[in-house]
């Protein structure tokens, strides 16, 4: 019903599609919007406690969605959606505030949310707390890079911005002891690129 970019799009429990927040061509959105595949149709929801962009969505395992991070000097803010009832409801707070970060659903049913614009710091939600805890540092800080959950359980980060210069260098985050750790570089620098885990277990990386 509204036109925005910068926004997010969860594919949610029920088949429907959840559309957070983002901007128009004058201001920062709270208005949220459900896409319902067997009708075609749109239909607005609860809005979010604040407007947003830049931010993550990522679907939690009990159905609803945690959203975290804002185009916001600051915001730490985070909250939560609930598909059954339509609402919002905030959570605990983020340890710093992030934005153009990644937010990847770890295999224990937390969130790692890593990078943000001069942010080489990650943190880890908690559901059955609703409480964020701050865990190892990557060794730069990247905004529009991207995060991969591997066949292994560990996460990849590749490439980004770290406010100067593209990056090409990659990192891997180990859930069990919450550090990161080197890896093999891109061959060429990349930001605003893709990843996607291929069925063998190696990742794509493309555009930029």
């Amino acid at each position: 019903t509204t036109p925005r970019q910068y926004h997010t799009a969860t594919l949610l429990s029920n088949g429907t599609v959840l559309v957070a927040g983002g901007g128009d061509a004058n201001h920062v959105l709270s208005s949220v919007e459900l896409y319902d595949p067997a009708t075609g149709r749109w239909m607005e929801t609860g809005p979010m406690s604040i407007p947003r962009q830049y931010h993550t969505a990522t679907l939690l395992p009990n159905g609803k969605v945690l959203v975290a991070g804002n185009y916001a000097a600051g915001d730490s803010t985070a909250e939560l959606y609930d598909p059954a009832a339509g609402t919002w409801t905030p959570t605990g707070p983020l340890t710093s505030g992030h934005e153009f970060h990644t937010a990847t659903l770890l295999p224990n049913g937390k969130v790692l949310v890593a990078g943000g614009w001069g942010e080489s710091g990650a943190e880890v939600y908690d559901p059955s707390k609703g409480t964020w805890t701050a865990v190892g540092a990557m060794s730069t800080a990247r905004i529009n890079h991207t995060a991969t959950l591997l066949l292994n359980d560990k996460v990849l980060v590749t490439g980004g911005y770290d406010g100067s210069v593209t990056l090409s260098s990659a990192e891997i985050y180990d859930v069990v002891t919450g550090t990161w750790a080197p890896t093999g570089a891109l061959i060429t620098a990349q930001r605003n690129h893709t990843a996607t885990l291929l069925p063998n277990g190696k990742v794509l990386v493309a555009g930029g």
